[in-house]
């Protein structure tokens, strides 16, 4: 990955991510690393975080994997208290980890609803709370979500991801209240439709094509997941000091269909 200008933004600073296993996720841990970060990839796919985690050690990265499952508050804990037990700090937090469980409300199992909550909200209050300790002691830090521009503007048949993305990009906007003056920014990516695993199984499912949702957008295309990565990573760098609290959609100019 080329990155002009400020290239090594985050030298030796330790950076979290989790969901990234695969798609935005993975693209993120290797802007990190590209720019100098030890990253600590972490998602429930073991064998996706080991891949991610020897890819960028392969191209002169560094980082290293935790798989662990924060659908459950334990989950969540054993991958904070591993980072400080190894790395000593948390610089950034890149709650990224998300699922969603397609259909509206009455084509949805109560299990399809609590799973979730408990992965794309639950667990960010479990990471962030277990993380923030160590981030007012050392002066601040930053925390990154990944929201949805469905959470802002529901699209049809997807009730559970809509109401859970709306619930992070609510969290994000309250937790950089509460902890701004203790030097902890907090902001969330709000992407439309972007070319991942996730969504080309969901395209499959439908029966459209990448190229049927490419007309869709008015830049031309869908986003790629490195597109999304460098927002993240701007979000949680220097040049962003003063951004908290901020809820930033990347969307090619998509409305909602």
């Amino acid at each position: 990955i080329c990155v002009r200008g400020n290239s090594m933004r985050f030298q030796d600073k330790v950076v979290i991510v989790t969901g990234a296993a695969g798609g935005i996720g993975t693209a993120i841990a290797q802007r990190f690393s590209s720019e100098g970060a030890q990253v600590v990839v972490t998602d429930v796919n073991a064998a996706g975080v080991e891949a991610t985690a020897a890819a960028i050690r392969a191209t002169g990265g560094r980082a290293r994997g935790f798989a662990s499952d924060i659908s459950g508050a334990a989950g969540c804990k054993s991958v904070i208290a591993d980072v400080l037990a190894n790395e000593g700090r948390i610089d950034v937090l890149c709650n990224n980890a998300g699922i969603n469980r397609r259909g509206p409300l009455l084509s949805l199992t109560a299990e399809d609803w609590d799973l979730s909550f408990a992965v794309n909200i639950d667990a960010m209050f479990h990471l962030c709370q277990a993380a923030l300790p160590s981030m007012i002691a050392a002066g601040g830090g930053v925390i990154v979500n990944t929201a949805s521009q469905w959470g802002l503007y529901p699209a049809p048949n997807h009730i559970a991801y809509n109401v859970t993305k709306a619930a992070v990009a609510s969290f994000t906007q309250n937790l950089a209240r509460d902890y701004a003056p203790q030097k902890i920014r907090v902001n969330a990516v709000c992407p439309v439709e972007i070319h991942t695993p996730m969504l080309e199984a969901g395209v499959k499912r439908s029966g459209r094509t990448i190229a049927d949702l490419d007309r869709l957008v008015p830049f031309g295309r869908i986003g790629q997941p490195a597109e999304v990565a460098a927002l993240v990573a701007f979000l949680a760098s220097d040049e962003a000091a003063f951004m908290c609290g901020s809820l930033v959609e990347i969307t090619g100019a998509q409305a909602v269909a």
